[in-house]
């Protein structure tokens, strides 16, 4: 059985960043009116992807 709208379960971690970088996220986020973790997680799953498409593109 499928549930659609069952969110995928999360793990809190703790990461730390320069104020700065944190400061532009969080701009980058208001601009999107999304919450700056939404965003953060939609960055890191972005280059996630991208890194595992590259290596089995060079695998092949």
């Amino acid at each position: 059985m499928i549930f659609p709208k069952l969110k995928p379960s999360t793990e809190t971690i703790s990461l730390r960043l320069p104020k700065s970088l944190l400061d532009q996220i969080k701009t980058l986020a208001n601009k999107r009116d999304v919450p700056y973790q939404t965003l953060l997680k939609l960055f890191v799953l972005e280059r996630v992807q991208a890194e595992l498409h590259l290596k089995t593109a060079k695998a092949s």
